[in-house]
């Protein structure tokens, strides 16, 4: 049951992160690539480790107590 629970939510976060990231109007990725400069890739490492491997850890967490 917690197992279940931890997995909802951390899918949930990795959803709102990868959400927030690719709608354009609520980041402005022009900015932030100007005041990152060549660390500008920097951004997508972040946006990978917070949206879509929360939402995976998230679904085996779920998955894992019915295997």
């Amino acid at each position: 049951m917690i197992l279940t629970i931890s997995g909802i939510i951390l899918m949930f976060f990795g959803l709102v992160v990868s959400i927030v990231f690719w709608v354009p109007g609520i980041i402005n990725r022009n900015r932030i690539r100007s005041i990152m400069g060549r660390r500008y890739p920097l951004v997508y490492v972040v946006y990978i480790a917070n949206g879509p491997m929360l939402i995976l850890f998230g679904l085996l967490l779920i998955i894992w107590p019915k295997v």
